[in-house]
């Protein structure tokens, strides 16, 4: 299952990302397209016909480009949290924790994992998490909707995943959630080196993105925290840094 699966990675807006996702099927499936344009272009070019479009939450930086992607393949499928239908529109298919998905030939279940927003749901696949704006590399998302307990539930059934996993968050925060995470833990080896790595890709104009799950849990201060407490406190100081 791994070797068939392709995710590629669309940088859009300031620091969004798109994910395209192939499998052995013909097609392809787009995860949170915050915009169209970019997203229509990169399928054309290479010739592919857009089957599915999966919405982790319900942000517009999500989902903005669900409906102009709609007028190219009107026959896409639109599937996100069944229980954000009102502000998630389009959908075709409504799901909850636990769903499958057969998409492409490949077999998708689906996570919620509350916190950012209410009903903020994750995919997961062999060797792939999509988990939208609850996990970030180095970080976890504002908590917008929900509790500091609701995340941290989140956050550990994600840690649960295996170390291989890799994690494909939806922006490009890595540089300043590691460099708030080293003046947390000035003494933390592991945080001082994977920061100096992002810096270097950054410098040279590289995503950062996919991370891993071994690596969250090694690096990254909210996956580590012991329980919503401490989650709720870093969470709190790191509102004073962008991301």
């Amino acid at each position: 299952m791994h070797a068939a699966t392709t995710v590629s990675l669309i940088p859009v807006l300031q620091d969004n990302y798109v994910f395209v996702l192939q499998g052995p099927e013909p097609g392809a499936v787009v995860v949170d397209p915050a915009v169209a344009e970019p997203v229509q272009a990169w399928l054309e070019e290479r010739g592919l016909s857009l089957r599915a479009i999966l919405h982790t939450h319900h942000h517009h930086d999500h989902i903005g480009g669900t409906p102009q992607l709609l007028q190219r393949w009107p026959e896409a499928e639109v599937i996100a949290s069944g229980a954000d239908r009102a502000r998630i529109p389009l959908q075709t298919r409504g799901v909850a924790g636990g769903d499958q998905l057969e998409l492409l030939g490949l077999s998708l279940q689906v996570l919620e994992v509350p916190g950012h927003t209410a009903h903020h749901i994750a995919y997961v696949l062999p060797g792939h998490l999509f988990c939208g704006d609850t996990l970030f590399a180095g970080g976890c998302g504002r908590l917008f909707e929900g509790t500091p307990a609701q995340m941290h539930a989140s956050l550990q059934q994600l840690a649960a995943l295996p170390d291989d996993t890799q994690v494909w968050c939806a922006h490009e925060y890595t540089e300043g959630n590691l460099r708030w995470a080293a003046a947390q833990e000035p003494a933390d080896a592991a945080i001082r080196a994977r920061l100096a790595a992002v810096q270097a890709l950054r410098r040279n104009g590289q995503a950062t993105i996919p991370s891993s799950i071994g690596l969250e849990k090694a690096t990254n201060l909210f996956l580590k925290a012991r329980d919503p407490e401490e989650l709720r406190r870093r969470r709190g100081s790191k509102d004073l840094w962008r991301a």
